[in-house]
């Protein structure tokens, strides 16, 4: 805490000064202890017990409620805070804390946030909350939009705000579509099933993932969460979201709908298996390989923008790089590499068969880092060099769309 420490030079004999205001230290030098954080905890742990047994007046007791309001159809297994700063002004103060939460039967390890609550003394000199935010810089959270709407499925949970019950319900059966979709190609070692969250508009998308609105403008849906897994091929952080930005998803038809669920649930799927060793042509062309593959339609379907680069003589002279993927630069450079990225892994599907591409994907995670993951996941794998491969996708790329 800022100022902690002695006063030198006081000149009062048998007295040392604290300057900070925050405590009085005798001479022995131990300070007293400061009440504040250990109140504000207090009060917090309050709030959070109230949160997990939805008792809307313990909850008021502690403060503001209006949170709660937002937040109690949320289905929480586990709600918590830890105070990490206080800074006292006057009768009020500020405090940083972090916040940690479960979604019950969907998190099997929690979330963790940063959160600024401010608080202020009640007629009975008690702690009570003011209000709570997303600390600097940290992304919203969904109740910060409004009130949550919750609509379950077979497979999926959707949270929404600002949007109708059946609007949701559409979102929980494309999901519940993509869930057996997802696990007929990759297998069954992930949880099989996914958490969808609808806020109102594309502002609200971007305030989830904390970044600004233009970043995902005319992207459909973005997937959250940690990516790698432990030693047993775990996820360490597995609470995936599957976050939608409405305005986009607007504009898409039936199957381009169940394509954008699909793809990511994909995602979730294979996280434990995606790390900085993957490619972003592998982890979003397989995702788009899973999204398509019993959609019936042909790579010239699909494939427009690459296809107009093929017959217009312009030949990819690599595999997409990672930046090709940037949300905020050119759209149809990044159609060019989602597409080139997919008829990547349907070569690998239709030349070597679906088995090897699973493993093909989880030899290159398993590499842990970038350098030589690809080079070695084909060797071993498919028994093919990158220059090879590389040379074989070039011209499945005219075959298939010259």
């Amino acid at each position: 805490m800022a100022g902690r420490g002695r006063a030198r030079g006081s000149g009062v004999p048998g007295l040392c000064l604290l300057l900070a205001g925050l405590f009085l230290v005798g001479c022995g030098g131990r300070p007293a202890t400061d009440t504040s954080r250990t109140e504000v905890q207090r009060v917090l742990d309050r709030r959070a017990a109230a949160v997990l047994h939805h008792d809307a007046d313990a909850y008021a007791a502690t403060g503001a409620r209006a949170d709660y309001a937002r937040l109690r159809t949320v289905p929480l297994a586990a709600w918590s805070y830890r105070v990490t700063s206080v800074r006292r002004d006057g009768d009020a103060l500020t405090a940083g804390a972090e916040l940690s939460y479960r979604i019950r039967d969907y998190d099997s390890a929690p979330v963790t946030v940063a959160r600024t609550l401010r608080l202020a003394r009640d007629a009975g000199g008690r702690w009570g909350v003011i209000s709570e935010r997303p600390a600097k810089k940290a992304a919203e959270q969904l109740w910060d939009q409004g009130a949550v709407t919750v609509v379950r499925g077979e497979h999926s949970l959707v949270l929404g705000t600002g949007q109708s019950a059946a609007t949701l319900r559409a979102f929980a059966d494309l999901a519940d579509d993509a869930v057996p979709s997802v696990s007929a190609a990759w297998g069954t070692d992930w949880a099989g099933h996914v958490v969808v969250l609808v806020p109102k508009s594309l502002d609200g998308m971007a305030a989830l993932l904390g970044s600004p609105a233009s970043s995902y403008r005319g992207i459909a849906a973005v997937t959250t969460g940690e990516t790698g897994g432990g030693a047993d091929g775990r996820k360490r952080f597995p609470a995936d979201r599957v976050v939608v930005n409405p305005d986009a998803y607007a504009l898409l038809g039936a199957l381009g709908r169940q394509v954008v669920l699909t793809h990511e649930t994909t995602h979730v799927a294979t996280r434990a298996h995606t790390d900085e060793a993957t490619p972003l042509w592998l982890s979003e062309g397989y995702a788009d390989w899973v999204g398509y593959r019993d959609s019936g339609r042909t790579p010239r379907q699909v494939a427009t923008e690459l296809q107009g680069a093929v017959t217009g003589g312009r030949l990819p002279a690599v595999l997409p790089t990672d930046a090709d993927f940037g949300f905020s630069g050119d759209p149809d450079r990044l159609a060019r590499a989602y597409e080139g990225g997919w008829l990547a892994c349907r070569m690998i599907a239709e030349r070597w068969g679906e088995v090897k591409l699973d493993a093909f994907y989880r030899a290159v995670g398993a590499h842990q880092e970038r350098a030589g993951a690809v080079e070695g996941a084909l060797r071993s794998v498919l028994g093919v060099s990158l220059p090879r491969f590389t040379a074989d996708w070039q011209a499945y790329l005219r075959a298939q769309l010259g």
